[in-house]
């Protein structure tokens, strides 16, 4: 009786060891993940893309083929953004560079940087690119995702102060307009938002082309995403509040929910999205509400390791409800936490996920506060 008392109080200590152990674990590792942009891990986060958007192969083209001429080389169809396995992820790779320069001029990969860009985005590479979404059948090319991060990166080349930026606009301009209009031309046909986690969904897309249509003040492209904005989510607050619970799915990086409250907030004035919001996702009010980052189990798997950009999306957007509602502040608490989770596993040999995970934490970074 003796010894079987003594094992059963040592198994508890043991689990009890296992246990603190862990959580000092977990406090590390969250303590010493930088939550705001530095020197140090902007250079770190550089050498992804840096690295990415010269490979080639892998690749996935995501095309259409309607006869063999529509067969090359992703190198070939794609002289700007060819690398990074697939076309959007090397659009947003090219943004990752420009912004990190942008805030961080000295970047040990500076010179590289620069060159880089200057050899993706010539006049004569980005002229090749529209040729592509000219071709017959190729309009709906990557709608509207890679659309949102071409209008992105144009936005954040106009707004960075420095010679070549004002090269590499110009040369990207046809492709932003040929976005522009893609914008126009398709958005009065959707008559449903497409509410997914991932690259069809719709409030990210207009996210980002509201961003580059405030920031250029292309006041048609405004009207039309404001205009669809109402037409979508008006009576959402009245279907018994968004699901969030149902959240996420298996391989979501982006979240239904909260990427549709932040765009509204962009919307709606302060009053009505305050109405709005508190019927559309009312747990959110409650200063103890918790919401756990998405858990990935296997990161060499390229498609579970999307809750690692599930994670920085969603600490965007809960950064973006909270400026729109600074009584919301408890919730970037909760963007932290997901920004921690993901930010230290997202360098590392697994291409699945190095190969566009770090836009995503640079964009989750600049948003933090």
């Amino acid at each position: 009786m003796r010894y079987s008392t003594f094992l059963i109080l040592l198994l508890a200590a043991v689990n009890t060891a296992c246990v603190n152990e862990e959580k000092t674990q977990v406090g590390r590792s969250e303590t010493h993940v930088p939550i705001k942009l530095n020197f140090a891990e902007a250079n770190r986060l550089a050498a992804l893309p840096m690295e990415c958007i010269s490979i080639e192969y892998p690749n996935k083209l995501n095309q259409s083929l309607n006869d063999a001429t529509f067969i090359g080389e992703p190198s070939e169809l794609h002289p700007a953004f060819f690398g990074c396995y697939d076309w959007h992820s090397a659009v947003h790779g090219h943004w990752s560079l420009v912004s990190l320069l942008k805030q961080f001029p000295n970047l040990n990969q500076a010179a590289d940087i620069r060159k880089k860009l200057t050899e993706s985005l010539s006049e004569q590479h980005i002229l090749t690119e529209v040729a592509y979404f000219k071709i017959p059948g190729n309009a709906s090319y990557e709608r509207t995702y890679g659309w949102a991060w071409i209008l992105k990166l144009a936005e954040e080349l106009h707004t960075w102060d420095d010679p070549l930026a004002r090269d590499l606009e110009k040369n990207l301009q046809p492709l932003t307009d040929v976005m522009v209009q893609s914008y126009m031309d398709f958005l009065p046909k959707l008559n449903y938002p497409i509410r997914v986690g991932e690259h069809s969904n719709t409030a990210f897309g207009l996210s980002f082309a509201l961003d580059y249509a405030e920031t250029l003040n292309v006041t048609g492209l405004k009207r039309e995403i404001e205009a669809t904005v109402k037409r979508f989510y008006a009576r959402d607050n009245t279907l018994a509040g968004c699901p969030l619970a149902w959240e996420p799915s298996g391989f979501d990086f982006l979240s239904p929910c909260l990427e549709e409250a932040n765009l509204v907030s962009r919307v709606y004035s302060q009053a009505d999205f305050k109405i709005w919001f508190n019927m559309f996702l009312p747990q959110l009010k409650d200063p103890e509400f918790k919401l756990a980052p998405g858990k990935i189990l296997d990161r060499t798997d390229g498609k579970l390791v999307h809750l690692d950009g599930l994670n920085f999306s969603r600490a965007w957007c809960l950064y973006g409800i909270a400026k729109a509602l600074p009584e919301y502040d408890h919730i970037k608490e909760i963007a932290k936490e997901h920004i921690a989770y993901s930010l230290p596993n997202i360098v590392d040999d697994n291409y699945g996920g190095t190969h566009w995970l770090g836009s995503f934490a640079i964009y989750a970074l600049n948003k933090a506060e």
